[in-house]
């Protein structure tokens, strides 16, 4: 036998794995991170720079510099997301009137920004000037009549189909991962989960052309969620800059958490709004340090947005209102019925949309992308051109709804009747009967109304960039502003009714329909999304109306209880089910009365656990267990026979280390013993060279006994984001339960089919 100094003498060769070498702790594609494992080593990295700061004048600035670099890399992503937001604005609005017409004096100018330029623009017809052709005055002379119309008409759905089809092509060819909204995978990603390429540089190029032409082209759909998307690009691009990040996908989660505040913070204009929306809906760890960092990107984004003026208003936003009546008690009745209009749209919307959604990935539908976006695409812009409150973008329809009519305002739907012996300042008109304009006004956004409702469900989910939050809001908008002018002219009709007598006086301005508008807008954004908190915020911010905080908390919260009376799914976790992420939703309740040994493998009647032994195995050995099973780790026992646990060793380091040691350490063959030990085993003489593995080695995996609740157990793989745990009894390994295995057993339990979690 060998003693112990003989084999202490080769100690520099068989310790080499002390020092780390590349690849150890980085995780494979569609693999779940151990949160335990990336906050230990980054506690590590912390405590070795902190010590090694006080060794001279250079370490300590590193260690400063490592300090800064996370508020560096949110000062980037605000910038750059802020940019890209600003730039994504002006184009939508240019290429949206491009459909219509274009500018002769700068054909880069919207319609807007071409009779701003005008000298020959008068206050009546301002959105009229010469500069400003129609396609059809610009083709064959002609803006009146039926030839010019159906000139138009079909120009009009030429350039949303050349639109679309370009935008699903672009992302068909360079970035499959640039479709859809985005939340449900950030969620997913911010829950620990690896989709590798779905933060890259080509889909964050991609996404952002598409976007554009997308919203451009007419479809029902917002540019709000893929903004988040699209700033989480913009974080992991920034956070490979930095090894803090890069090395560490916990710490990577942080900046993604914070550069999602920045993306809601640049959709909406609502900083505030976006932090509590990381916080409320995309986030899994969210730690204080992180609010903050949150905090600091989405004022950089906004302020970078503002820089921009997008909207040529120096608002962040389109939507912004001043309305100068107050709210009435009275009027919470009607708020309320908007609350539960949006939570029956939510959950109207949810099944229907989940439903198609499942039908395109079960049946052929599914295999011809490009020809469903065309088809939606023309059935759009036929339906949408007729109706003036469809043709335009969603954002400017939202924008006109929210409005309150004052006395310059030439919409239809501030066709009143004025009476002629009105002398009031301008901005307190009285309300006042409805004229013929604002009846045609009614009747089409009952239309618009339908076919918003109908087209969303089947736009959401589609091969190309898709927002929900514009179009539920203009679903909420048109409802409410239609209840709005229901309420005011029953109030002006019946101003001695009982409700309305106490605050409702002839010749007094009692109702303000855009509040309507605004409070149906935030119930449907509610009933779809369940958002409460952070959906109020990005509200009053969005629009500027904070006296009306009371009415838009009470149809957010109405809206989510009448929605989770008939399921607890927002639509984000419903597309997370319907694509089988491993997601542990923080939010869903565990009830039943099932234990660890129910759930954990192997069952009874099935092969015993692969384990690796402490010192017995050779290094030929552990590669056939890897060859053979496809698990992604291994608990390490002492022996076969005892079964006492010692440590658990990743798959993907058990490879890296053995190719590594055949690579740099002489003497390793294949029947050299493996150990995990801290002193090597005892071996024959002219034995070849033992490999010691310990550093790869977890000596302390997350263990439970084998009569734990479940209860508890799915608590701890939320609370502590666990890849797996071991069962154990008296110290002996029993068995192993995976995040999986949770994710199924909940399923089960809820008498779901088991196999949906499908991990990809």
């Amino acid at each position: 036998m060998v003693n112990a100094g003989e084999m202490n003498g080769s100690g520099n060769l068989m310790d080499f794995l002390d020092e780390p070498f590349p690849d150890v702790g980085t995780y494979e594609d569609f693999h779940t991170i151990d949160w335990l494992r990336e906050k230990s080593r980054d506690t590590d990295r912390h405590r070795k720079i902190t010590s090694k700061s006080k060794e001279s004048i250079w370490e300590f600035i590193k260690s400063l510099l490592d300090a800064w670099s996370g508020w560096v890399v949110m000062l980037l992503i605000g910038l750059l997301a802020g940019t890209l937001a600003g730039v994504i604005d002006l184009a939508v609005d240019w290429m949206t009137d491009l459909k219509e017409g274009v500018c002769l004096s700068a054909f880069w100018y919207s319609h807007e920004q071409c009779c701003w330029t005008s000298n020959e623009t008068t206050f009546d017809d301002r959105d009229k000037c010469p500069q400003w052709q129609k396609w059809s005055e610009l083709l064959v002379n002609q803006s009146e009549g039926a030839s010019a119309y159906i000139l138009n008409y079909f120009l009009y759905i030429l350039w949303a189909l050349c639109f679309a089809f370009l935008a699903v092509s672009l992302v068909r060819v360079f970035a499959p991962y640039a479709c859809g909204s985005g939340i449900p995978e950030i969620k997913t990603i911010l829950s620990g989960f690896i989709i590798r390429g779905y933060l890259g540089k080509w889909t964050l190029l991609i996404k952002t052309v598409t976007l554009v032409l997308v919203v451009s082209s007419g479809l029902s759909l917002g540019k709000e969620g893929p903004l988040v998307h699209v700033a989480c690009c913009c974080g992991n691009f920034f956070s490979s800059l930095f090894s803090k990040y890069s090395k560490n996908e916990g710490k990577r989660r942080e900046v993604l958490s914070a550069a999602a505040a920045a993306g809601v913070s640049v959709a909406f204009g609502a900083p505030i709004g976006g932090v509590l929306f990381s916080l409320e809906e995309v986030s899994y760890y969210f730690p204080l340090k992180t609010l903050w960092r949150s905090f600091f990107a989405a004022l950089v984004a906004a302020f970078t947005l503002r820089s921009i003026n997008p909207f040529g208003n120096s608002r962040l936003v389109l939507f912004y209102v001043e309305y100068h009546t107050p709210w009435y008690m009275a009027e919470l009745f009607p708020f309320i019925l908007l609350g539960v209009f949006g939570g029956l749209w939510g959950t109207l919307f949810i099944r229907c949309n989940i439903a198609w959604c499942r039908r395109r990935k079960t049946t052929r539908l599914g295999k011809y992308p490009v020809l469903e976006v065309i088809v939606i695409t023309a059935i759009t812009a036929i339906i949408a051109y007729p109706n003036p409150y469809t043709r335009r973008s969603t954002s400017e329809l939202i924008s006109e709804l929210f409005n309150d009519c004052g006395a310059l305002e030439s919409s239809q739907l501030c066709d009143y009747i004025n009476d002629p012996n009105m002398t009031r300042p301008v901005d307190d008109i009285p309300d006042r009967p409805a004229g013929p304009g604002v009846y045609t006004a009614m009747w089409q956004l009952a239309l618009a109304l339908v076919f918003k409702i109908v087209i969303t469900i089947f736009t959401f989910g589609m091969k190309i960039p898709s927002g929900l939050f514009i179009p539920s809001m203009a679903v909420g908008a048109m409802a409410g502003r239609m209840v709005g002018i229901g309420v005011e002219q029953l109030a002006y009709h019946h101003h001695d009714w009982i409700i309305f007598r106490n605050w409702c006086r002839p010749g007094a301005d009692c109702v303000t329909p855009g509040l309507y508008a605004m409070v149906g807008a935030a119930a449907c954004l509610g009933g779809v999304t369940r958002m409460t908190v952070s959906l109020v915020v990005i509200m009053f911010e969005l629009t500027g109306g904070l006296e009306y905080i009371v009415p838009l908390m009470a149809a957010a919260v109405t809206s989510k209880w009448v929605a989770d009376a008939f399921g607890k799914e927002g639509i984000y976790e419903a597309h997370i089910h319907l694509n089988g992420y491993p997601f542990l939703d923080v939010k869903d309740e565990f009830t039943h009365r099932t234990l660890a040994t129910d759930v954990m493998r192997p069952r009874r009647g099935e092969a015993p656990l692969s384990v690796l032994t402490q010192d017995s195995m050779t290094v030929e050995d552990v590669e056939t267990l890897i060859k053979e099973t496809d698990y992604n780790g291994f608990p390490v026992v002492v022996s076969k026979d005892s079964e006492r646990l010692i440590g658990f060793a990743q798959r993907r380091e058990l490879i890296l280390a053995i190719k590594n040691a055949r690579q740099r350490q002489d003497g390793v063959v294949s029947n050299s013993i493996v150990y995990f030990t801290e002193d090597p085993p005892e071996l024959p003489p002219n034995s070849p060279h033992p490999l010691k593995l310990r550093r790869i080695l977890n000596l302390s995996p997350f263990t439970v006994t084998d009569h734990t609740p479940m209860e508890t157990v799915v608590d701890i793989f939320r609370k502590l984001g666990l890849r797996q745990c071991l069962v154990t009894r008296s110290g002996r390994l029993l068995g192993i339960i995976t995040k999986k295995d949770v994710l199924r057993h909940m399923a089960q339990m809820a008498n779901q089919d088991p196999e949906s979690i499908m991990f990809n």
